[in-house]
């Protein structure tokens, strides 16, 4: 058996999977992220205490995927929002092994989430993809010939702080970058410019649905933005594939169209169309991506 966790700023998902990844059970609990890391961890580990008294088989390693830029090789936060608090520096890894006596592995979330996508997703088996998550911000990974592209410092992929989409001012202190189009805070702002209204995202997007002419256009300009990121990794890394998530994504009615008119209007250089999917695994699909790297890690093969 196998554990998978995904630790975000407001809630931890926890399961056990077999080493098919296909989940047995799981939780969900809130993140105590005012409280640190060791809180953090320890919140994680009380929950899966409680999923292994229920499932009372063999655990084999865990898996972690957490919001943030991580050493995935040293097991260690390397750079936290301040949403969380003494969790930059943390390390997640030889605390979990210290209380589980079993291997861990850190993964940051998005690159967690395109492993999961990969290994048990919407894009299972695909070797060229880009995995792109639309939430609160913007994040990216890459999974090229059939293994994730992390880069000597954990930031490869990351095309939500790519420069080159305006110039409006970024959450990370940079300016026009994709976050400030198509994350879930920049839709609810590009909005609240426009109409003076401030909704949610899913507000926004109950709204285009209605009708509302502003609120279209927002996602028009999210999903425009998000095809000209598919276009640039797709000449840097001739991705074949694109697999999007994140509670953005919810409105893919509204998204698909902008971003195929867009790709269709300006093809990538390679001549070859790319195909752009919804993430088939929903919120647990980082819990299972980091599952799915402990099960990598030990080299243990899935039963066929």
């Amino acid at each position: 058996m196998f554990a998978g966790v995904d630790i975000g700023g407001t809630t931890t998902q926890v399961l056990l999977c077999t080493p098919d990844l296909d989940v047995v059970d799981s939780t969900e609990v809130p993140t105590p992220a005012s409280e640190g890391g060791q809180a953090m961890v320890r919140a994680a580990l009380d929950a899966l205490g409680v999923l292994r008294a229920r499932v009372p088989a063999r655990l084999l390693g865990i898996g972690i995927g957490a919001a943030g830029v991580v050493d995935s090789r040293a097991g260690r936060i390397l750079v936290a929002s301040d949403s969380f608090n003494s969790w930059a520096g943390f390390a997640v890894t030889a605390t979990v092994e210290e209380a589980l006596g079993v291997p861990a592995f850190l993964d940051n979330d998005v690159n967690a989430f395109l492993r999961g996508e990969a290994a048990k997703g919407a894009v299972r088996g695909e070797p060229y993809v880009l995995g792109m998550t639309l939430g609160t911000g913007v994040g990216g990974a890459l999974w090229l010939n059939g293994e994730l592209l992390d880069g000597p410092h954990g930031a490869a992929g990351e095309v939500g702080h790519v420069p080159g989409f305006g110039d409006l001012p970024c959450t990370c202190g940079g300016r026009g970058h994709l976050e400030t189009l198509a994350s879930g805070r920049a839709i609810r702002a590009r909005y609240g410019e426009r109409t003076g209204r401030l909704l949610t995202a899913r507000g926004v997007a109950e709204a285009a649905v209605d009708g509302d002419p502003d609120a279209i256009a927002v996602y028009e300009a999210a999903g425009a933005g998000v095809a000209r990121a598919i276009l640039i990794a797709a000449g840097l890394a001739d991705i074949t594939t694109v697999v999007i998530g994140g509670g953005v994504s919810g409105a893919w009615d509204l998204l698909q169209p902008s971003i195929r008119a867009a790709l269709a209007a300006e093809p990538p250089v390679s001549g070859h169309p790319i195909r752009v999917v919804q993430a088939g695994l929903g919120s647990g699909a980082v819990a299972i991506g980091a599952a799915s790297r402990a099960r990598t890690e030990l080299g243990v093969v899935a039963q066929v």
